[in-house]
């Protein structure tokens, strides 16, 4: 099949293509435990970055649509701690479109490895969302509410805290209730990397000068938190983008506003929590995707096509060149 053509041999991780409800490509590659080489499974759970503001997202709209929350709610009134320099008025769409200029403590635009933060912090005091507070609350504004859109992490950590302010529950407990499992996503949630379950890939990132792998542990927040940090499968976000767009998570109407452009920026669309690859006028692709230190992820769902693409690399492999590789394969397949 074309699909072996292009994946790289020193590719780790795993592909799942579905067109039409149908598996047409489904194959793990690598090692999950490098040294042990214990291989990697399709079902085996991997770390992936930002794709978990997605879930937020979805947890965010339901909680709007019960009436607990609205978009139009500002944080001042939502968050029960001294804001110092960040303005109050930010309002829970504004945090959704990554429009609210509240100050980021990982700025990617400024910073180019999210390693950078544990040199004064330890990575191993983020065990909830909240634990992320110091590296951001003495920071000043970036720019004014709804200026302009600029990807920002802080924003979707908020929006984890705010999901506890209004259900007394951790973020991930919420999540597992309200989405993985009404969705079968069994395989999916948020763990510490010093008591990883079974059937987890380690992430490796390479050290040029030792010319050897280490793992990522001292690298990325030991638990996740509301801006990412999701461990999940290629087949548990199947079922993600199934129930999602079945409406089985959030109506019919919030779905057409979430996979709607609400900010953008130089080519770039935003819905909420998904990114949108605009294919002509008006119609776009949703995706969800994450990037940490031996980590990468992306989902992609064309509805046009019901054609569905996800990689995950626990090795920071470049899947967003091969999703374009595979959507090229694909626009030579019928419709």
């Amino acid at each position: 099949m074309r699909f072996e053509e292009i994946v790289d041999n020193d590719f780790n991780g795993c592909i799942s293509i579905v067109k039409n409800g149908s598996d047409i490509f489904q194959k793990s590659y690598g090692y999950t435990d490098l040294p042990n080489k214990i291989p990697n499974k399709i079902n085996t759970k991997f770390a992936t970055a930002s794709a978990g503001k997605a879930f937020v997202a979805v947890a965010i709209l339901q909680l709007i649509e019960a009436g607990k929350l609205s978009f139009d709610d500002n944080i001042g009134s939502l968050l029960g701690f001294d804001l110092k320099d960040i303005d109050e008025k930010i309002t829970v769409k504004q945090l959704l479109c990554h429009t609210s200029g509240i100050p980021d403590y990982f700025d990617e635009s400024i910073m180019s490895e999210y390693d950078e933060l544990w040199k004064d912090y330890p990575n191993y005091k983020i065990r909830k969302s909240s634990d992320l507070i110091p590296l951001f609350i003495n920071k000043p504004m970036m720019y004014p509410p709804e200026e302009r859109f600029q990807y920002n992490n802080t924003g979707f950590v908020v929006l984890g805290i705010i999901i506890e302010k209004l259900t007394g529950q951790l973020f991930d407990e919420y999540l597992k209730e309200s989405i993985f499992d009404p969705c079968s996503m069994y395989d999916t949630g948020y763990y510490e990397l010093d008591r990883l379950p079974e059937n987890c890939a380690n992430s490796y990132i390479y050290d040029k000068k030792r010319e050897e792998y280490y793992t990522n542990i001292y690298s990325v927040d030991v638990k996740g938190t509301g801006a990412g940090g999701v461990f999940t499968t290629v087949l548990d976000i199947n079922k993600f983008w199934l129930n999602l767009l079945n409406g089985n998570l959030i109506s019919k109407d919030m779905l057409e506003q979430m996979l709607s452009v609400q900010s953008s920026s130089n080519s770039q669309y935003y819905g909420y929590g998904i990114w949108l690859d605009k294919v002509e006028e008006s119609t776009y692709i949703p995706y969800f995707q994450g990037c940490d230190p031996g980590v990468s992820f992306i989902s992609s769902y064309d509805t046009a096509r019901d054609i569905c693409i996800t990689l995950v690399s626990n090795f920071g492999c470049n899947v967003w060149k091969l999703r374009r590789n595979i959507i090229e394969i694909l626009k030579d397949e019928p419709l």
